[in-house]
């Protein structure tokens, strides 16, 4: 006999909606937003339901109930009321996300009520609100709407774009936004580390992101694996059930979900992605390994049971790898008539490939790649080992190594500079974050050529691109390897240097652009020491011979709490060594 289904009437519905009401019966509950970088928590979204024993305890059902009655203004005010009460209660230090219409958003009713002395009653800052507005509401005024959001930001409100990727529209609303964030539909997110389509739409979100200064959300994390792969993408933030259910209570995050933040941001190489410094450690994989006693017979039975195991490694006691034994060489020796009876019983260790490749984890992938592909044609696709002080890490398939090579060189064809071939703001901005989080020395070297403009003006862009190379030339000659050049823009670069030691070669630089900037000047105007253009007045003005200004930042006598802090200083630096009329270095 079927189940008796009983559906609630339209007006019944609306019964229970109006008790809801009156009665002010909403449950709040909240999620944490945390940093997928170290897994500190940026604050936490706050979301609605229902009463347990109501029909519309699902919040989808209450809204949908409350929107078609016209009494969504009543219940987003109730719920946005009941918010703030639970966060002051909880001496709420944390950014606190409420979702917000896009149609309510821009009512005057919204704008005379969510004031800052609204907020005061609740001890709440407007910086500690973020609204987040769902791409699939629409907007039918834009103009208006984008003068409420200038109105909100104005007052230190925060904007979140929810539900990107969603929507048709969602591309149009954060360009007319210009929001912080942006948080992703979770149907981006869901599977993403095994759909290559998703994977690469959210790469393309992170960089937009990434350029534009604004900080991306994944919401909807459910696995580990989703997460670790959102990590490696570099999406900055993530929400969901993996990291926290929705509780009515705020609690610590997970120490497991903390440490799957931790070992996935140290496996990952946060300085520009290099076939020459991105380490073969950071793409290997666990793997299985084998006792050298084990017999033939059952390792067999793990491949039988696992398709899509490859290999399997075969260590001591101490987890020194003796030999590797592949799915085709495992095949080939138990294979015919009299193969597994022969082979079967016997321990592992008697056909095992006594000689696989074997690299250390801070092996850079491009030297692995060359070993890989150097290897006996028999043996080029085979697996091989990683190792960390001589024991077994993992393995790395010639896959996953040939898919790594592509994907970093398509990447960094995307962000060098077409004329001097150095990494740009993108990568500058990772090295940056960097600099900022080690403990190891560093020094930033801030380059930036004097009187460049009026050279460009005077001789033509063509002979100021030569300048520009010139440069770039010299640091890559100058600057050590395994050392981060970038060309930020124009005449200005930038160097990332391994130590607190740069004055000899600060020193070198500059003496070897003062004897090469000459080659670029006709001789009458090296005679008079001087050029003639016009200054930004549009006034004809005497510029001297081109020199550089160097500034050197390191973190000594110093921390840093951000990139902008970090830049800021740079520059005053950089205006102490221009008023020297002269190629200087300072370093602080």
């Amino acid at each position: 006999m079927q189940p008796e289904i009983v559906c609630e009437s339209e007006n019944e519905l609306e019964k229970h909606l109006t008790l809801i009401l009156q009665q002010a019966n909403i449950r709040i509950v909240l999620q944490p937003v945390i940093s997928l970088r170290d897994g500190s928590i940026l604050g936490y979204e706050a979301l609605s339901r229902g009463p347990e024993d109501s029909p519309l305890k699902n919040p989808d059902a209450m809204f949908g109930v409350a929107s078609e009655t016209g009494k969504l203004w009543e219940l987003e005010q109730l719920c946005r009321t009941k918010a703030l009460e639970k966060v002051h209660q909880n001496d709420f230090p944390y950014k606190l996300f409420l979702n917000v219409n896009a149609s309510v958003i821009h009512d005057d009713k919204f704008k005379l009520g969510f004031t800052k002395e609204y907020l005061k009653s609740y001890n709440i800052d407007p910086s500690k609100i973020l609204f987040e507005i769902s791409e699939k509401n629409a907007i039918s005024n834009l103009d208006g709407f984008r003068r409420t959001i200038d109105h909100y930001k104005s007052q230190n409100y925060e904007i979140a774009i929810d539900d990107a990727g969603a929507g048709y529209s969602g591309l149009n609303l954060i360009t007319d936004v210009h929001p912080h964030y942006i948080k992703l539909d979770m149907q981006l997110v869901r599977n993403i580390d095994k759909d290559t389509y998703k994977k690469s739409l959210v790469t393309s979100l992170h960089e937009f992101c990434c350029l534009t200064n604004v900080a991306l959300i994944a919401e909807g994390i459910e696995t580990e694996s989703e997460m670790r792969t959102l990590i490696e993408i570099g999406v900055q933030y993530g929400q969901g059930y993996f990291i926290q259910h929705p509780e009515s209570e705020i609690r610590p995050i997970d120490e497991q979900v903390l440490k799957t933040v931790h070992a996935s941001n140290a496996q990952k190489n946060h300085i520009f992605r290099n076939v020459t410094t991105y380490y073969i450690g950071n793409l290997c994989s666990l793997g299985v390994t084998v006792s050298p006693s084990d017999l033939a017979g059952d390792v067999f039975n793990h491949f039988l049971r696992n398709e899509s195991m490859m290999g399997v490694t075969v260590v001591d006691g101490d987890r020194h790898v003796l030999g590797i034994m592949t799915r085709s060489g495992i095949e080939s020796k138990l294979s015919g008539q009299y193969g597994y009876s022969l082979y079967s019983k016997r321990p592992i260790s008697n056909i095992m490939d006594r000689n696989p490749l074997v690299t250390e984890a801070e092996t850079p992938i491009g030297i692995v790649s060359k070993l890989a592909m150097s290897r006996a044609q028999k043996k080029i696709y085979d697996m091989f080992v990683v190792t960390k002080d001589g024991t077994y890490l993992g393995i790395v398939t010639v896959k996953d190594l040939l898919e790594k090579v592509m994907e970093m060189e398509v990447f960094n064809s995307r962000q060098l500079n077409p004329l001097t071939g150095l990494p740009g703001n993108l990568a500058i901005e990772q090295n940056f974050e960097r600099f900022i989080k080690s403990e190891q020395p560093h020094t930033i070297l801030y380059v930036d050529l004097d009187n460049f403009k009026a050279y460009n003006d005077t001789y033509g862009f063509a002979n100021g691109d030569k300048v520009i190379q010139f440069v770039a030339d010299l640091l890559k000659e100058l600057v050590p390897l395994n050392n981060f050049i970038g060309h930020i823009g124009g005449d200005d670069f930038v160097v990332i240097l391994d130590t607190y030691d740069c004055a000899e070669l600060a020193g070198t630089f500059i003496r070897r652009f003062n004897e090469g900037i000459r080659a670029f000047y006709h001789e009458t105007d090296l005679e008079k020491g001087y050029i003639y253009s016009k200054n930004r007045k549009g006034e004809e003005e005497q510029f001297p011979i081109m020199s550089v200004s160097v500034a050197g930042v390191n973190t000594r006598n110093r921390l840093f709490k951000d990139i902008q802090e970090l830049t800021e200083y740079a520059s005053s630096l950089k205006k102490l060594c221009k008023l020297e009329w002269k190629s200087c270095y300072i370093s602080r």
